[in-house]
Protein backbone atom coordinates (compact mmCIF):
# COMPACT_ATOMS: atom_id res chain seq x y z
CA UNK A 1 0.00 0.00 0.00
CA UNK A 2 1.41 3.39 -0.97
CA UNK A 3 0.67 6.30 1.33
CA UNK A 4 1.10 9.74 -0.15
CA UNK A 5 2.59 11.26 2.96
CA UNK A 6 3.79 10.19 6.39
CA UNK A 7 4.53 12.65 9.18
CA UNK A 8 6.79 11.54 12.01
CA UNK A 9 6.40 13.45 15.27
CA UNK A 10 9.04 13.15 18.00
CA UNK A 11 7.98 12.00 21.44
CA UNK A 12 8.46 14.45 24.27
CA UNK A 13 10.17 14.62 27.62
CA UNK A 14 7.06 15.88 29.45
CA UNK A 15 4.60 13.06 29.96
CA UNK A 16 1.16 12.67 31.50
CA UNK A 17 2.69 10.93 34.54
CA UNK A 18 4.60 14.12 35.41
CA UNK A 19 1.23 15.81 36.02
CA UNK A 20 -0.67 12.75 37.18
CA UNK A 21 1.51 9.89 38.50
CA UNK A 22 -1.61 7.70 38.82
CA UNK A 23 -2.56 8.04 35.13
CA UNK A 24 -1.82 4.40 34.30
CA UNK A 25 -1.42 3.09 30.72
CA UNK A 26 -2.18 5.86 28.22
CA UNK A 27 -2.28 6.17 24.43
CA UNK A 28 0.91 7.62 22.99
CA UNK A 29 -0.86 10.68 21.58
CA UNK A 30 -2.05 11.52 25.11
CA UNK A 31 1.11 10.43 26.95
CA UNK A 32 3.29 13.27 25.68
CA UNK A 33 2.03 16.59 27.02
CA UNK A 34 4.82 19.12 26.50
CA UNK A 35 4.38 22.15 24.22
CA UNK A 36 6.76 20.87 21.49
CA UNK A 37 4.86 17.59 21.15
CA UNK A 38 1.49 19.33 21.20
CA UNK A 39 2.65 21.74 18.47
CA UNK A 40 4.09 18.95 16.31
CA UNK A 41 0.96 16.82 16.79
CA UNK A 42 -1.31 19.69 15.75
CA UNK A 43 0.82 20.28 12.67
CA UNK A 44 0.71 16.59 11.71
CA UNK A 45 -3.05 16.39 12.23
CA UNK A 46 -3.63 19.59 10.25
CA UNK A 47 -2.09 17.98 7.17
CA UNK A 48 -4.63 15.18 7.22
CA UNK A 49 -1.83 12.70 6.61
CA UNK A 50 -0.95 9.49 8.33
CA UNK A 51 1.27 10.29 11.29
CA UNK A 52 3.37 8.32 13.74
CA UNK A 53 5.37 9.10 16.83
CA UNK A 54 9.07 8.38 17.08
CA UNK A 55 9.55 7.20 20.65
CA UNK A 56 13.15 6.91 21.80
CA UNK A 57 12.08 3.85 23.80
CA UNK A 58 9.56 2.13 21.50
CA UNK A 59 10.56 3.34 18.02
CA UNK A 60 7.91 4.20 15.42
CA UNK A 61 4.53 3.93 17.14
CA UNK A 62 0.93 4.63 16.19
CA UNK A 63 -0.72 7.49 18.11
CA UNK A 64 -3.05 4.93 19.74
CA UNK A 65 -0.18 2.70 20.90
CA UNK A 66 -0.45 2.19 24.65
CA UNK A 67 2.44 3.48 26.73
CA UNK A 68 2.21 1.42 29.93
CA UNK A 69 4.11 3.71 32.29
CA UNK A 70 6.47 6.63 32.71
CA UNK A 71 9.92 6.33 31.12
CA UNK A 72 12.87 8.62 30.52
CA UNK A 73 14.68 7.60 27.34
CA UNK A 74 15.95 10.07 24.76
CA UNK A 75 18.10 10.16 21.63
CA UNK A 76 19.80 13.18 23.22
CA UNK A 77 21.58 10.99 25.81
CA UNK A 78 22.80 7.61 24.59
CA UNK A 79 23.23 6.54 28.24
CA UNK A 80 19.41 6.33 28.51
CA UNK A 81 19.38 3.42 26.04
CA UNK A 82 17.37 4.71 23.07
CA UNK A 83 16.07 2.24 20.50
CA UNK A 84 18.83 1.05 18.16
CA UNK A 85 19.04 2.19 14.52
CA UNK A 86 18.72 -1.42 13.37
CA UNK A 87 15.43 -1.76 15.26
CA UNK A 88 14.12 1.42 13.62
CA UNK A 89 15.12 0.13 10.16
CA UNK A 90 13.35 -3.16 10.90
CA UNK A 91 10.22 -1.27 11.98
CA UNK A 92 10.22 0.71 8.73
CA UNK A 93 9.99 -2.58 6.82
CA UNK A 94 7.63 -4.35 9.25
CA UNK A 95 5.19 -1.42 9.25
CA UNK A 96 5.47 -0.78 5.50
CA UNK A 97 6.62 2.79 6.08
CA UNK A 98 9.03 2.66 3.14
CA UNK A 99 6.06 2.85 0.76
CA UNK A 100 5.24 6.43 1.71
CA UNK A 101 5.91 8.79 -1.18
CA UNK A 102 6.89 11.65 1.13
CA UNK A 103 8.10 11.47 4.71
CA UNK A 104 8.10 14.56 6.88
CA UNK A 105 10.27 14.21 9.97
CA UNK A 106 9.83 16.73 12.75
CA UNK A 107 11.93 17.44 15.81
CA UNK A 108 15.43 18.28 16.89
CA UNK A 109 18.68 17.15 15.31
CA UNK A 110 18.99 13.79 17.10
CA UNK A 111 15.42 12.74 16.28
CA UNK A 112 15.75 13.84 12.67
CA UNK A 113 19.01 11.90 12.38
CA UNK A 114 17.30 8.78 13.75
CA UNK A 115 14.65 9.15 11.04
CA UNK A 116 17.26 9.61 8.30
CA UNK A 117 19.15 6.52 9.50
CA UNK A 118 15.96 4.45 9.66
CA UNK A 119 14.83 5.29 6.14
CA UNK A 120 18.35 5.23 4.69
CA UNK A 121 18.05 6.40 1.07
CA UNK A 122 14.39 7.49 1.11
CA UNK A 123 13.65 11.12 0.24
CA UNK A 124 12.81 12.95 3.44
CA UNK A 125 11.57 16.39 4.37
CA UNK A 126 12.90 17.37 7.76
CA UNK A 127 11.78 20.24 9.92
CA UNK A 128 13.69 21.80 12.76
CA UNK A 129 10.64 22.24 14.97
CA UNK A 130 12.46 21.34 18.16
CA UNK A 131 11.42 18.87 20.77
Amino acid sequence: MVDDQLVIVPCGHAKIWDKNPQAGPTTAKNSYVGPPFVLNRKFAESLGSRWLILSAKHGFIHPDFIIPEMYDVTFLRKSTGPVAPTVLRDQVIQQGLQWSRRIIGLGGREYRQAIVNAFEDKYLLLSAVHN
